[in-house]
């Protein structure tokens, strides 16, 4: 017999296949005890695989896309709201070949499956005439002796432009992220954090898929008990690599087996009964939807009970995920743009006319309004009211009043 080290050393390669003595052989083989495989990080790798083909991310994505898109801006100057301003002219119309809420679009779906965001400003005569959004897999930092960027490097077609950022009176690229604790320039996207619940809930579907193609799934080890002979070293790795080949893997499940005589399987692993795939499933979408900061209610997963009702989870999607994402690209807007526009002013989303969030206007309101110890401009400034507004008709809260 040869030894285990022989074995591993190669020595005692040339002799003879060993005989047993008995007139019966087993050959056990386990399949389907590889390691898992993942989705490899990146941005293409991870759209590609969620937002083109996971129907949660895509949801997730476009709930939060869509509720920030429409959330309209405004500008802060003096201590009123202007609706009517050349930098909103600008967003409105950024470039001839996109609409403002295109754009905005774009910037929006890039940060949450790319954590990046690229504007590139149209620059003639010192004055800023348009923007573009950029693809983040097309851009390359390209930094100064100090670390931070000093240009952008826009790679496409095999031609690479460079975009610097020593231009007047903007930086030629505003650069958006989301924040990395690894990464001092880009960004970690929802769709990273949740790169293995995606893979789960994509392997469940295809699993799925191939058991309803095969209409069965065996899976366990094949026993070999022939009493008319022994098999080979060479049998042996044939007749594994065949079932490895033929049997294993999604795309494999539930393909019938034909077993000839001597052979005969034995189911040892769980059934999808067992492994309650459904609730596997189910579950990969609920945390695919914490990582987006969705209320897994708002998308249908059954098995979530956290909020009260579907308003209470609409309103809470609002406050926690849509508003702080619309104040923080809409103060990165108004930084970046400022210097190419006259005054000092902020950028700000007018919340006002969102319905998800009338409860919560209403009661500030009534809060502030019945507040006795401060006075009416202060309640309006409280509000977001400046007084030459409410003096020319705005109508306004109870209990605020110009005699106060």
């Amino acid at each position: 017999m040869v030894s285990l080290f022989k074995r591993f050393t190669g020595a005692g390669a040339n002799l003879p296949d060993e005989q047993k003595s008995s007139s019966s052989q087993s050959l056990f083989a386990m399949i389907g005890s590889h390691e898992a495989n993942w989705t490899e990080g990146g941005f293409s790798s991870l759209a590609s695989q969620g937002y083109a083909r996971n129907p949660i991310v895509y949801r997730c994505v476009r709930m939060i896309v869509e509720a920030a898109t429409s959330v309209p801006l405004v500008v802060s100057q003096n201590g009123s709201m202007l609706e009517d301003h050349p930098l909103l002219k600008l967003l409105k119309n950024p470039n001839h070949r996109q609409s403002g809420s295109q754009v905005m679009e774009a910037v929006f779906s890039y940060l949450y499956t790319a954590g990046n965001a690229y504007l590139k400003a149209v620059l003639v005569d010192g004055r800023v005439r348009g923007l573009y959004s950029l693809r983040p897999d097309r851009m390359h930092l390209v930094s100064g002796r100090d670390g931070w960027p000093v240009a952008y490097d826009y790679r496409v077609g095999g031609r690479t432009i460079r975009l610097s950022q020593n231009t007047e009176p903007v930086p030629r690229v505003l650069h958006l992220n989301l924040f990395h604790p690894l990464d001092d320039h880009f960004g970690f996207s929802p769709l990273e954090a949740a790169r293995f619940s995606l893979d789960i809930h994509n392997a469940a579907a295809r699993w799925n898929k191939a058991l309803l193609d095969n209409a069965a799934r065996p899976s366990g080890a094949l026993v070999y008990s022939g009493a008319s002979g022994n098999l080979t070293k060479s049998q042996f790795q044939r007749l594994k690599d065949e079932l490895e080949a033929g049997f294993q893997g999604a795309a494999n499940a539930g393909r019938p087996m034909v077993l000839e005589g001597g052979l005969d399987w034995k189911s040892m692993a769980l059934t999808p009964r067992d492994m309650d795939f459904i609730e596997a499933k189910n579950s990969a979408a609920r945390e695919i939807a914490l990582a987006f900061g969705v209320p897994p209610m708002l998308l249908g997963i059954p098995g979530d009970n956290t909020y009260a009702n579907y308003s209470e989870a609409n309103r809470v999607f609002w406050r926690q995920s849509v508003v702080p994402l619309v104040r923080r690209v809409a103060s990165s807007l108004g930084r970046w743009l400022q210097p190419a526009f006259e005054g000092d002013f902020e950028l700000l989303p007018m919340l006002d006319d969102i319905e998800a969030l009338s409860e919560d206007r209403s009661a500030a309101w009534q809060r502030i309004g019945s507040a006795e110890f401060l006075s009416a401009e202060e309640k309006r400034r409280l509000l977001g009211i400046s007084t030459c507004e409410t003096n020319d008709g705005a109508v306004a809260p109870e209990g605020v009043s110009d005699s106060e």
